[in-house]
């Protein structure tokens, strides 16, 4: 079985990534994806685009779930047989620790796809806000995606692969633009080892229903608020919901807000978010009105 983690920090383009490359395999492929928060949402978003998945939610799958991951791996093997088992952590799990826990779980040696946002890349680690975690992303990757090339110029983009390669110079770069590779994957990794770091950081989640139906522009207009910092320092955001004006899926990373509309009805409408110093009871009471809207 072929092995591949896709990897990075919340927002660069994984999900995306993953249901472009599933969509054209023609080898047996199945997704398992670790959702950070309570309120698994990739999983319906793989599902929604015809991509078979197993979620492992409300959890980090290098540390809290390693065991899990094992677990499940070993029964996804024996149920479904997939001919390449494409790995999506959460963006604030190491790759170090998602591979010495592949290791545990007797699986062979895995491709490691790395993904950056080339928008923020270089102002991050910079900042040093991530440390050696950052770190760890770039260095055990096979391959990095410099991705959302549209958005940046190109001075941005010489500086951000001439720091990827100072940390990882025999990673294999890509640009792309909406996680789009035109290339095959490699079938195994060349890492000799795996170089670990911190496991992940330790961000507040909260997980909550949506009831009812809102507008589309009420959840719009929620997610700006969250990324103005009214609600807390919010690293990422995610929701799924059906409204007014159909189905739509909304996500807000670093400031960042995306609404687009989804390809079917959401089974239930759901929103989570991640980051540090949140108002979870304005938050609670918030989301409480968005559905009585």
């Amino acid at each position: 079985m072929k092995t591949t983690v896709v990897c990075g920090l919340l927002g660069s383009g994984k999900t995306t990534f993953i249901g472009n490359y599933a969509r054209g395999a023609t080898e047996k492929t199945l997704v398992l994806v670790n959702d950070f928060g309570q309120a698994g949402i990739d999983g319906e978003i793989f599902s929604a685009g015809g991509i078979e998945s197993v979620e492992l939610p409300s959890g980090c799958v290098c540390c809290t779930l390693k065991f899990d991951l094992i677990t499940t791996i070993q029964r996804i093997v024996k149920q479904f047989s997939p001919e390449h088992l494409l790995i999506e952590p959460s963006g604030v799990a190491s790759p170090s620790g998602v591979l010495e826990a592949l290791a545990s779980a007797g699986v062979g040696p895995a491709t490691v796809i790395g993904i950056v946002d080339v928008t923020e890349f270089a102002e991050l680690y910079e900042s040093g806000m991530y440390g050696s975690f950052f770190e760890d992303q770039i260095v055990n990757s096979d391959v990095i995606l410099v991705n959302k090339t549209d958005l940046a110029n190109d001075h941005t983009i010489t500086l951000t692969e001439k720091m990827i390669g100072s940390i990882n110079p025999r990673a294999v770069l890509f640009r792309t633009v909406n996680a789009k590779l035109e290339v095959h994957l490699p079938d195994a990794s060349l890492r000799q080892t795996i170089v670990p770091s911190s496991c992940h950081f330790h961000f507040e989640t909260l997980s909550l229903r949506i009831d009812g139906v809102p507008p589309v522009g009420v959840i719009t207009d929620f997610f700006d608020d969250l990324a103005t910092g009214k609600y807390g320092k919010v690293v990422r955001a995610k929701a799924l919901a059906n409204t007014k004006e159909g189905p739509y899926r909304f996500d807000c990373t670093f400031g960042k807000v995306d609404v687009l509309r989804f390809q079917k009805a959401i089974t239930d409408s759901r929103f989570v978010v991640i980051g540090e110093g949140l108002d979870k009871e304005a938050l609670s009471q918030e989301i409480d009105s968005c559905s009585a809207s």
